[in-house]
């Protein structure tokens, strides 16, 4: 698969990038991604919300009235879920959420995800993502002239962390090592933009089966 190669100025160059079938040419399997997004989301969840039961609310140790000869219910503690300031019955305790998805099946989610973009015409190839000046402007001047739709994923190549100093600030931008993305990431951006370097590289590790996403 050919595409277009674009310079800083978002002006098509004269020459095309020729993408990794095996990555950006797959059929997009929504079954792989739904179930990879389930995975993920369920993942982020901190299982820490938790509610107090009868035994662990303070108070309530003496019997609030007798038990015969007042008229009333019979009632062995203001802790009892029926009270107000008593425990919760059934309430959420802290649990993990966690789901395992395999390691093949996840790097089949990303190159899913990478195939969607290409195909759809919302990837762009920069010859160089380099900046003189490491300036939040700059960085989003450069953005501005791809027009592509906002919220962003720019992934960066081996040689260019530092534009993470520039692109941290920006309302709309993802930035991520090309070691560290994830088909979420690549799904949830509108526009994916990488230089040839970062390009090169997440190849080579999608290639040989090496990323940690």
């Amino acid at each position: 698969m050919k595409i277009d190669l674009y310079g800083l100025d978002g002006e098509k160059q004269n020459t095309e990038v020729i993408l990794e079938d095996k990555i950006f040419s797959l059929p997009v399997n929504n079954s792989i991604l739904s179930r990879y997004i389930r995975v993920y989301q369920a993942n982020q969840r901190q299982g820490t919300a938790a509610t107090k039961t009868r035994g662990e609310v303070s108070g309530g140790g003496r019997k609030p009235w007798a038990q015969k000869g007042t008229g009333r219910a019979r009632q062995g503690s203001t802790r009892s879920p029926v009270w107000v300031g008593g425990g919760i019955t059934h309430g959420p305790q802290p649990k993990s959420w966690r789901l395992i998805l395999s390691r093949k099946m996840r790097q089949c989610a990303l190159r899913a995800a990478l195939s969607d973009k290409a195909q759809t015409g919302r990837l762009r190839i920069l010859e160089r993502l380099v900046l003189e000046e490491q300036k939040t402007g700059k960085l989003k001047k450069i953005i501005s002239g791809l027009k592509m739709a906002p919220k962003y994923l720019i992934i960066l190549g081996p040689g260019e962390q530092m534009i993470q100093t520039a692109g941290r600030n920006l309302a709309g931008v993802t930035l991520r090592n090309f070691s560290q993305v994830n088909a979420y990431d690549v799904l949830a951006a509108k526009s994916l933009i990488l230089s040839k370097e970062a390009l090169t590289s997440l190849e080579n590790s999608l290639v040989k089966g090496v990323i940690n996403e």
